[in-house]
């Protein structure tokens, strides 16, 4: 599975590991909004690695429940999420993903006589540091997102997107480097007022 090379899917060692998974994620997805510390250890059991301050709102669907998924710290995640981690995904510290967003590693040959016999292959997703992906966006196998940067809604990520930019499109490319003037306005015309920009506090 993490080699890259084709595979059996229906292997039945492979079937049954996978069903203790999703038992594990059904469980989380049913949990209640006030359960905010079951949920969170229940992550712990279920990612590969998860950091410190992350949330996940359920629901969340992966291919494996998130075992091999590595979270760094202070990640925060909006409703359902689609992790297809048949292979390992790493999303670095502070990143934000938005709803209804989908990272695969999974992916299956063009040829159709390879695909009757359920074959599969896997490549490693990589999203960076301080990364904002937009809600609906699509990041296919291999992706690697540097960091800082952001992905523009809808999107389908399908090559590397360099570190300091924003992204959009299908195929998404970059439309910009994140610059001087995100440091004065944060949407539009809007201005960032001084006490947001104190890293010593938190205002409204």
């Amino acid at each position: 599975m993490h080699s890259g090379e084709l595979y059996f899917t229906g292997d039945e060692q492979l079937m049954q590991e996978q069903a203790a998974c999703l038992d594990r994620l059904y469980d989380f997805n049913n949990t209640r909004p006030t359960e905010a510390a079951k949920r969170k250890e229940m992550l712990q059991e279920m990612f590969a690695e998860i950091g410190t301050g992350c949330y996940i709102e359920p629901p969340l669907h992966a291919n494996w429940g998130g075992k091999h998924v590595h979270f760094g710290s202070h990640i925060y995640v909006n409703f359902s999420l689609t992790l297809v981690d048949d292979t390992h995904i790493f999303v670095g510290d502070y990143t934000m993903i938005g709803p209804n967003v989908t990272i695969a590693t999974a992916g299956h040959p063009i040829s159709p006589r390879l695909r009757e016999r359920v074959y599969q292959y896997n490549v490693p997703v990589h999203i960076g540091r301080n990364c904002w992906i937009g809600a609906g966006a699509v990041i296919l196998p291999g992706v690697t997102i540097g960091d800082h940067s952001v992905i523009g809604a809808g999107s389908v990520v399908t090559k590397d997107i360099p570190a300091g930019v924003v992204a959009v499109g299908n195929p998404c490319r970059v439309l910009r480097e994140i610059g001087p003037h995100d440091e004065e306005y944060y949407f539009k015309d809007r201005r960032i007022k001084e006490q947001h920009l104190d890293p010593n506090k938190n205002q409204l």
